[in-house]
Formats: structure tokens, sequence, C-alpha cells
């Protein structure tokens, strides 16, 4: 059993753990329990009625915050020639290609969101091993590979708040909605941003509770229980 602190012990105290809260009630305990040193991530965590082996019943997707992520994010675009121009202009914080590519064989991570041009798939398919577990790699599902002409908007969107988001092997999904320095209304706004999409892309192959479990967390704090049923119809 894992031991936790005595800020941790005392937020417990506060709250029932077994209760499902209603949205609007979850956010304010999740935000009062955000009491670390540092500004917290609030996140979503779900387990979805999904089975992650049928390929037809895979949830990924895009989604644009609302309220953004409040947190600076490191992007790097994969092109050369005029698209690399074209990416650098639009305030890209890294770019380049095989010599990117090398360095991103070598273990370099150090960035947020990756994007690339479509005439550079075939140079960094190599780097799914590295980019690929880390949520990182570039993908036309997660509108990541892209023309030049619209990498200005999807690296403007990825600054504001722009995140990919899908089901793990066990069928679970996490997600970032904010911090814990948000307001409430903030948090609310993004929360429910997500559940709406998440609603619209249930696989007509699911079968009964498609959320089964829902709750919100601090980055080091306990976790929360939503309602799914109101929250995200179930």
């Amino acid at each position: 059993m894992p031991k936790h602190g005595k800020r941790f012990v005392d937020s417990v105290k506060e709250y029932d753990e077994t209760t499902l809260y209603p949205t609007e009630k979850a956010v304010a305990l999740v935000k009062q329990l955000a009491r670390a040193k540092f500004d917290e991530s609030i996140d979503v965590h779900m387990r979805l009625g999904i089975d992650p082996r049928h390929a037809e019943q895979q949830i990924r997707g895009v989604i644009l915050m609302p309220a953004g992520l409040g947190r600076t994010v490191r992007i790097l675009v994969f092109a050369e020639g005029d698209a690399e121009r074209t990416a650098r202009e639009a305030g890209a914080d890294i770019v380049g290609s095989d010599e990117l590519v090398g360095n991103i064989e070598k273990g370099f991570t150090d960035f947020d969101v990756a994007i690339a041009v479509p005439d550079m798939m075939r140079k960094i398919g190599k780097l799914g091993k590295v980019l690929g577990p880390r949520g990182l790699m570039p993908s036309p599902k997660g509108g990541t590979v892209v023309q030049p002409e619209d990498l200005p908007r999807v690296i403007d969107e990825s600054r504001a708040g722009r995140i990919e988001f899908r089901n793990d092997r066990t069928g679970n999904m996490h997600v970032s909605i904010g911090k814990a320095s948000f307001t409430e209304e903030q948090l609310l706004t993004n929360f429910r941003a997500l559940m709406d999409e998440v609603r619209r892309m249930r696989p007509a192959s699911v079968k009964g509770q498609f959320v089964k479990k829902l709750v919100l967390t601090p980055t080091m704090g306990p976790s929360v229980k939503v309602d799914p049923f109101e929250a995200v119809g179930g």
C-alpha cells in the first residue's frame, strides 16, 4: 500500500470518497483539494465501456479546450524548405528535418506537441517507438499531420489549448482540463467540452454503459468521483 503524506490524508477527511458527485460539486471539491505548493494540473480519468482490442471501439480525438490549459506548450514541427520557414514564422519552438529526427532517435523529447507536414512522414515513421508511448507521434487522425498552409492555425491552436486524447490499451482515458488556479467556471467549461466530445464519439457497437467510472483529481491530491450519468449520460 502506498503511504500518503499528511496533507493528502487530511484532505480525504473532508469529503466522501464513495459518493458520486454532480459535476459542479466535483469541480469545487477538486479545487479545494489541490493544496500543493505549485499550480497542480486538474485531470479527468475515465474507464470506458469499450473493448480496446476492436479497432471500431477505439476512442481518439482532438479538442480545443475553450478556457485553455494554463501551461506553456513547447511545439515541435517536422518540416523543411518553405514549410520550415512557415513553421518558424508561425512561432514553432523547434523546427527541423533529418538532424531533428536523429536527435529524437538519441532520446530528445523536450517538447509537448509534435506536428509534421505529409512529406516528412517517410522520415519520421521510424520514431514511432520513441514518440508513440509518449503520445507525441504526429498522425492524421490526431490532426498533427497537416499541409504547410495549415501550420499557422494548428500551431496557434496547440498553444491555445488544443489537446489530443485517446484510450489506452486497458480502455481507460486520461485528459488534463486545466490548472488548480483556474476558476471553477473555466474548469467546468473545459470539462463539459470534453464530455460533449466523448459523448459524440461513442461507438455504435458499444452496448450498455459507455463511461463506467469518472473521476477528477489534482496532481498531488485525492480523486473525486463524478456521476457519469449526470456528466455524460453514462
